[in-house]
């Protein structure tokens, strides 16, 4: 199968390897993986802030990006919320909203891509740590991906998988909201990490850098030696990368 990846603008600029670790997962699962060098940001963070007209700009480009593919897939629940969420809303032309809704309707985040449609949920991973999921605030409200990052990871050897107290609570990060409700944002994040702390884990896993970026930030502040790791990570690591 041929998938078109969307990188998204932070694993882009500041975590490549979830979108690398997205790509070497599926080739190892036997599909092509393309990279349209088109691609730029999905304009979420514009819709969110009312820039909708600087949005639609860019609704227009992952449009004309992307229709060419059968299938997309991007290492975020967040991006692909927006994807599949605002871009017909905001498009402000019939037309236009209608490839958007199409698009948008064979694009997919990571664990969505793995289960629904390649039918798989044993990837072949290794990954000897004890790891805590925090399901984000897009995926699982938006994309409602329910449990199957979860059935992903129960499958990865070696893993050990530890439920996370309150995981439905959001980590405060939010985009702006973080900047704009500083205080409010930090108190979210403090009970984020306190309940990643009584886990024991060395790992906290989740399937948007954004929110990995927030709790890991919070996370080496306070020097405790546990990792953020985005789901991509554990699913593409394999015994013989272990040993390396």
């Amino acid at each position: 199968m041929r998938i078109a990846l969307f990188a998204t603008c932070l694993a882009d600029t500041m975590f490549p390897a979830a979108a690398r670790s997205t790509v070497q997962l599926l080739e190892r699962l036997g599909h092509e993986v393309v990279f349209p060098e088109a691609q730029t940001c999905c304009g979420q963070m514009h819709v969110n802030t009312g820039y909708q007209d600087q949005a639609r700009s860019l609704v227009r480009r992952y449009v004309r990006t992307f229709e060419p593919h059968d299938l997309v897939v991007a290492p975020s629940g967040s991006c692909v919320g927006s994807i599949r969420h605002q871009h017909a809303m905001i498009a402000g032309d019939p037309t236009l909203a209608a490839r958007a809704e199409a698009v948008a309707s064979r694009t997919y985040e990571l664990s969505e891509l793995l289960i629904d449609v390649l039918k798989i949920e044993d990837v072949g991973a290794y990954y000897p740590h004890r790891v805590t999921y925090h399901p984000t605030c897009h995926s699982l409200r938006v994309l409602r991906v329910g449990d199957r990052p979860l059935r992903l990871l129960r499958q990865v050897r070696g893993l050990d998988l530890v439920e996370l107290p309150a995981a439905e609570q959001c980590c405060g990060f939010g985009g702006t909201f973080s900047v704009k409700n500083a205080d409010t944002s930090t108190a979210m994040l403090a009970d984020k990490i306190q309940h990643v702390l009584d886990t024991g884990a060395d790992v906290c896993a989740a399937g948007d850098a954004s929110c990995l970026m927030h709790i890991g930030g919070g996370l080496s502040r306070l020097r405790v030696g546990v990792k953020t790791v985005h789901l991509a990570e554990i699913l593409a690591s394999t015994e013989l990368e272990a040993r390396l």
